[in-house]
């Protein structure tokens, strides 16, 4: 059984513990361990003796690969106060990201705009809960939820507003009641970002990385919106120039190829390519010649192979500081 969980917090960097036992992100150790408990019963072998052995086998793969893990982190002082930071630096991540971040369910949707924050988000955690491993063929897609309802949680909690994109409200008008304040606003959410508004974030993150030459974070922008869209051709021939500047030729000339499966004519990704095939050709034929290398040639005219002096490596390597012997 593949325990892939795409969504909320979840990444394949990190874990969302919480999650996975169906409580709020702040919840009391004693809470966790009366979750845990509840979860462990429902997943033994001796409650599972009337399901289907299949549903057996998946029983205890949760309980064994997932719960009693997240138990392990989250009821281990040091684990849990190393986690919790990890946890919060998450949040802030996906604050600062906002504008990539997809909320795939309803409920995570309305709690990004619900102004009781708290009471909502702990209602519905525990809502959902209670049915997480109730259908095993359903608790991936339920944990991912619980999922989703922390990050937003997270999010708004560290933003300190009351909604997420919400505007302030608007000061009371001088026909208002002097000292009265204002009803509160509730702010309709967002629609989560389109597809290509995703790629296009990212795009403009990794031009602002090129600019300032931090090609590194460049590259890994680039690699997350070819994630989102794999066939898009300019998304590689950015990776290829990219990787071209940062001196990696290798990976250049594969994203570069790669460009030209989805567009074979893309002169950017040609002109390249060209002039990468010219490179290592010339850098070929001077390892090649006997003056270059500083060999001696022997009776037929070709370098000696016993002599090793000035020998700097060929090929690509030749021309980008190679390794030397």
């Amino acid at each position: 059984m593949s325990f892939t969980i795409e969504q909320g917090l979840f990444s394949p960097e990190f874990t969302d513990y919480h999650a996975i036992l169906g409580v709020p992100v702040d919840a009391d150790p004693k809470d966790i361990r009366k979750q845990y408990l509840k979860i462990a019963r429902r997943l033994h072998p001796d409650s599972c003796v009337k399901e289907s052995e299949s549903d057996r086998q998946k029983a205890a793969d949760l309980l064994t690969r997932m719960v009693n893990p997240a138990y392990e982190k989250l009821s281990q002082e040091k684990n849990y106060s190393e986690y919790c930071v990890l946890l919060r630096l998450k949040g802030q991540q996906a604050l600062r990201q906002q504008e990539t971040i997809v909320l795939t369910t309803e409920a995570a949707r309305k709690l990004a705009g619900e102004s009781e924050l708290d009471s909502t988000y702990r209602m519905t955690v525990k809502e959902l809960s209670e049915k997480q491993y109730e259908h095993l063929n359903q608790t991936l897609q339920v944990t991912g939820q619980i999922s989703e309802l922390n990050l937003v949680y997270l999010m708004r909690k560290d933003g300190k507003i009351e909604t997420l994109g919400a505007r302030p409200a608007a000061a009371a008008t001088s026909g208002g009641e002097a000292g009265t304040k204002p009803s509160p606003v509730r702010s309709t959410p967002k629609p989560p970002p389109t597809r290509m508004q995703l790629i296009e974030a990212h795009l403009r993150r990794a031009q602002e990385f090129e600019m300032k030459q931090d090609f590194a974070k460049a590259i890994l922008e680039l690699r997350e919106a070819s994630q989102i869209d794999p066939k898009n051709g300019h998304i590689h021939t950015r990776l290829g120039s990219i990787y071209l500047k940062s001196n990696q030729p290798t990976m250049a000339k594969i994203h570069f190829n790669a460009a030209l499966k989805m567009n074979p004519q893309d002169q950017t990704a040609i002109a390249a390519l060209e002039k990468l095939d010219s490179s290592g050709t010339k850098a070929k034929t001077a390892t090649q010649t006997p003056a270059a290398k500083g060999g001696k040639p022997n009776s037929a005219g070709k370098p000696n192979p016993k002599d090793k002096s000035g020998d700097n490596g060929g090929g690509l390597f030749g021309l980008f500081g190679g390794k030397k012997k």
